[in-house]
């Protein structure tokens, strides 16, 4: 298991983290088996999605500010329930297939920590199981 360390630098951003998620496969010697990507907080999360135009990120940024508004009423007083919200609809975790030592990823695809909370230093725990 390997513990990734991601600075957020605003509210809501989504941080390409895969070549920090290969390292770690690379680290713990997996050649083929999966990849776990578990984010240990209640307003951030992971997805994998496209990375070749920022538009996508942007635009999945603006469905989900669409889908939940900072400015929605909200019992809990903290003022980050829509963070908790979208981690909610975005979720935890993420697995991806490792052959040859590589992450098995479509050519457009990227693991992406999702902040909805930030800026903060945040953590990603990356477990890698195979032979």
């Amino acid at each position: 298991m390997q513990e990734l360390t991601v600075p957020t630098q605003t509210r809501v951003e989504f941080v390409d983290v895969t070549a920090e998620v290969q390292r770690a496969v690379r680290a713990e010697g997996v050649t083929e088996g999966l990849c776990h990507v578990f984010v240990p907080h209640t307003t951030a999360g992971v997805t994998i999605n496209e990375n070749a135009d920022p538009d996508v990120t942007r635009d999945v940024i603006g469905v989900l500010d669409g889908l939940v508004p900072r400015s929605a009423e909200f019992r809990h007083v903290e003022g980050n329930s829509d963070a908790h919200a979208k981690a909610s609809l975005v979720g935890s975790s993420a697995t991806v297939p490792v052959a040859g030592g590589r992450l098995v990823l479509g050519t457009w695809q990227a693991i992406y920590f999702c902040e909805f909370d930030g800026p903060r230093q945040r953590r990603c725990i990356v477990t890698a199981i195979g032979r």
